[in-house]
């Protein structure tokens, strides 16, 4: 795919607009900043845990009868936040939680009372929250509010971990390495944690303090406890932090860690096959206490999920989540101001080709990763930085003359260096101002990128207004075109606590803003406003435990011309029932004429009138043997001329069938009739058709978890979607209505846009952890496509033509191992002789993988 700016769309911009719009923008910032100074409240009274260092380290067992334990000092005495609020624990409920250190690692250990029958305790996957109770402890070396690292542990005995912040929330990509133990007992759960110093990020100080929370969750009614109580009305998490006193001499460890892995391929496709052996390794480095580097020398992205590909029939591109873990593990920084689309990197290549009637071509999918790195880390003060580089090697297509059979190559993607730099500050425990520049260059008379973006997120003291700000420049450099500048921006001002909050934003793109070098913007030239207002409660009445209502409006202008461009209003309700049942609708209204100046492709508007929607969703309590989701919508014109009826639904029931093994079935049917849009052009001209569109999508997922260590997965999906046109077809006049009397029709268009499309594709995974850290995995992966005219074809009809297509087969066996360079420190230190001497050594050959007991 291309990546171009709508030269359409793209004319001269004067700066004067940039610059009001900058200066009305810092204006702004400043009174928000003055104002949040002056906003002050006093800082409610922490609970404090002291900590003593130990000479032993404990058992990680789940087992609490190590001395240490007996003399430490207890955090007790939990509160409720959610769904009530203020409520304490009565004793045969309570919660103790303790805790010690030594040089290498801090130690959690926890009681949790309760009766065992209802504690609730299915196995998932890793950094998945199941039908389980489970035990959080929350640090914050720096103590600032903002920057939290976050363990989670499950009565199953099952982990997650997160890191957070007020900008991104909870990220569970971010994985660390660390030991927990779980027993269950007569009277409740109990469970022991050793975090390792080299996961957490702190300086070097005499007597730090640093903040704590401890958490807890009864999954049966969803109760929510916390150490230190929490009021959910308002501010971020980490504002209601305890602390932890009594730290002393604590040196950051030196943070190296090696995953070295192998990777086996098999792959068949076509009736050919291919056996690859990749090697590589990751590196994680602590440059300093709190600043990491992260690479990957030999990139092996074979095992990373499938896309879910559909039909794309609009204007803009299609683009899928990302499934690299490097590149979704610690990027909270470089995500700030919409600038990192990391799929960008390794993408399809951006060169397009100029064939000859007689020729075609063969072109890489993906463009390989060479290497990448990145740089994060915050100060105390709370100044971070980020740094990130990718390199792509240049890649080629391969161009067959039909006639002759003789072949070329011609370059379509060259060496490109892609990169990011990141200087943000936060300060007042729920503020940041951040500056970010992404800047892609490309070899020879390929375009180049940069874009640079200003952020700042201001909260005001008591935590109950909120400013955002974007100003954001782009900058593409076309080689053997005049290069061209844009300006973006993005502004919300709102109440953020409370039960009634209100908010107005603003966002505006230029037309020669373009960021997609490394960035995602599906379309510029656009200045639109928004107004929303909500109710919503955070107590249980009724029967319910908290529900919200929530109206909106937005009214859409282009900047250049500068004219309307779409106007809507509407509203929605959602409730969450004492039974943990929830349920929602919504109504959309676009009143009158509607302006589409993209669906076209070139830059005319398409005219529509009076669109009406609404909907509905229900979602029954997941702690039930059987659960069911399910969403309904509809949608209609009301205008002359038009008979536009869409409808859409799903379901999806799962089966818990024991506390290791869980089925899931979705199927999902989306119906318009009558809709409207691109079909193709003629001599530059769109031509527009009216068409039926029907799609249906069926989907099964499947896991069985035989412990926390050993995983077995099933995912399947299969899209068919069929688009059937109407004989005649329209060309668009230039006051946005449709014509017939160009003539054409399906018989005459020399081309059928008529369109028959499926895919499927099944995943089945096996995923041993043989040592922390260290995984085996075994995943077979199938895939089919079929694309075709046969727009009329049934489904069975369909799906026997797309089993008739050819079907990729790939097999891999995957080997990481996780070597912490302390502990391969530690085993070149020992120097013993004879028997003695090797027997330490296997020891510590044991330690250096951290296999487990």
């Amino acid at each position: 795919m291309s990546i171009h700016s709508n030269k359409s769309l793209s004319h001269h911009q004067p700066t004067s607009m940039n610059l009001r719009s900058l200066l009305t923008l810092l204006c702004f910032c400043y009174a928000f900043i003055c104002l949040a100074q002056n906003d002050s409240i006093p800082i409610p009274d922490k609970k404090i845990l002291n900590i003593e260092r130990t000479d032993q380290k404990p058992k990680i067992d789940g087992i609490l009868d190590e001395d240490i334990w007996q003399n430490a000092d207890i955090a007790t005495d939990f509160i409720q936040f959610r769904p009530e609020i203020g409520n304490t624990l009565p004793k045969e409920k309570r919660t103790e939680v303790k805790m010690t250190y030594d040089d290498k690692a801090i130690y959690v250990a926890a009681y949790l009372y309760d009766d065992p029958e209802l504690i609730m305790k299915q196995l998932v996957n890793r950094d998945n929250f199941g039908q389980t109770d489970f035990f959080s402890v929350i640090f914050n070396p720096n103590n600032d509010a903002q920057n939290d690292t976050n363990f989670f542990v499950f009565s199953s005995g099952q982990q997650a971990d997160a890191i957070a912040n007020p900008s991104i929330g909870e990220d569970f990509s971010w994985n660390a390495v660390w030991q927990s133990a779980v027993k269950i007992n007569d009277d409740g759960w109990s469970l022991e944690i050793e975090i390792p110093y080299r996961t957490l990020r702190f300086a070097e100080e005499k007597n730090p303090i640093w903040g704590i929370q401890f958490s807890r969750q009864f999954r049966r009614d969803r109760a929510q406890y916390t150490w230190n109580p929490v009021d959910p009305t308002k501010g971020n998490f980490g504002l209601y932090h305890g602390e932890l006193h009594g730290l002393s001499g604590l040196k950051p460890p030196t943070r190296l860690i090696f995953y070295p892995f192998t990777t086996g391929i098999l792959d068949s496709f076509d009736g050919e096959t291919e056996t690859t052996l990749r090697l590589g390794m990751d590196v994680k480095y602590g440059i300093t206490d709190n600043f990491t580097l992260d690479a990957t020398l030999i990139p092996d992205f074979s095992q990373a999920g499938f896309d879910n590909l559909v039909l794309n029939l609009g204007p803009f591109e299609q683009t899928f989540a990302e499934q690299r873990q490097f590149f979704t593990e610690g990027v909270d920084l470089f995500s700030k101001g919409g600038l990192f689309f990391s799929r960008r990197v390794g993408s399809a290549p951006t060169g397009e080709l100029d064939l000859a009637d007689n020729e075609e071509s063969d072109v890489p999918s993906e463009v390989k990763v060479l290497n990448a790195v990145k740089v994060s880390g915050r100060t105390k003060d709370g100044w971070g930085l980020g740094l990130f580089n990718a390199i792509t090697e240049k890649t080629f297509a391969t161009i067959t003359n039909t006639d002759t059979g003789e072949s070329r190559q011609e370059v379509v993607e060259p060496f490109a260096n892609y990169n990011i730099l990141v200087v943000d500050k936060q300060f007042g425990g729920n503020s940041a101002i951040s500056l970010i520049n992404t800047n892609v260059i490309r070899e020879g008379e390929f375009r180049d990128g940069n874009a640079t973006a200003l952020v700042a997120n201001l909260v005001n003291k008591k935590n109950t207004y909120r400013f955002d700000t974007e100003l954001r420049m782009s900058n593409v450099n076309y080689q053997n075109e005049p290069s061209e500048t844009g300006f973006s921006s993005f502004m919300f001002v709102g109440k953020v606590a409370g039960n009634f909050r209100y908010s107005f934003d603003h966002r505006f793109a230029d037309t020669k803003y373009e960021i997609n070098d490394l960035g995602l913007n599906f379309r510029n030239n656009r200045n639109d406003f928004g107004i929303d207002f909500s109710y919503q409660t955070f107590e249980p009445s009724g029967k319910l435990n908290n529900y919200r209502f929530n109206f909106f409006t937005n009214y859409r202008r282009l900047v250049r011309p500068d004219t309307f461009s779409r106007f809507n209003f509407g509203g929605g309700y959602r409730a969450f029932t004492k039974k943990l049942d929830a349920y929602g609708f919504r109504l959309n209204i676009e009143p009158g004429k509607q302006y589409d100046f993209f669906e076209s492709r070139d830059g005319r508007p398409f005219i529509f009138e009076n669109f009406v929607s609404t909907g509905g969703w229900i979602s029954t309590n997941y702690n039930r043997v059987f659960a069911i989701d399910s969403r309904a919508n509809i949608g209609t014109l009301f205008e002359d001329g038009r008979d536009l009826f869409t409808y859409d639904f799903n379901i999806q029931p799962r089966v818990r069938v024991s506390d290791k093994l869980l089925l899931a079935y979705g199927f999902f049917f989306n119906y318009r009739n009558g809709d409207r849009g691109y079909a193709t052009e003629v001599d530059d001209q769109p031509i527009l058709g009216e068409r039926n569109r029907q799609i249906i999508t069926n989907t099964l997922s499947g896991n069985y978890t035989f412990n926390p260590f050993h995983s077995l997965g099933l995912t399947f999906r299969h899209y068919w979607d069929t688009v059937n046109y109407d004989y005649e077809l329209f060309t668009l006049l230039d006051n946005g209505r449709l014509t017939t009397d160009s003539g054409f029709n399906l018989d005459n268009l020399g081309e059928d846009p008529n369109i028959n499309f499926s895919t499927w594709n099944v995943d089945l995974s096996y995923s041993w952890q043989f040592a922390q850290g260290s995984f085996l995995t075994a995943l077979y992966r199938n895939q089919i496509f079929s694309f075709d005219e046969n727009s009329e074809d049934g489904f069975s009809e369909s799906l026997d033509l797309l089993f008739r297509e050819p079907m990729q087969n790939i097999f891999s066996l995957r080997l990481q191992f996780f070597i912490d360079y302390n502990n391969v420190k530690s085993l070149f230190k020992k120097k013993h002789k004879g028997q003695g001497e090797q027997s330490d050594m296997m020891g510590n050959t044991s330690r250096l993988f951290n296999a487990f007991p």
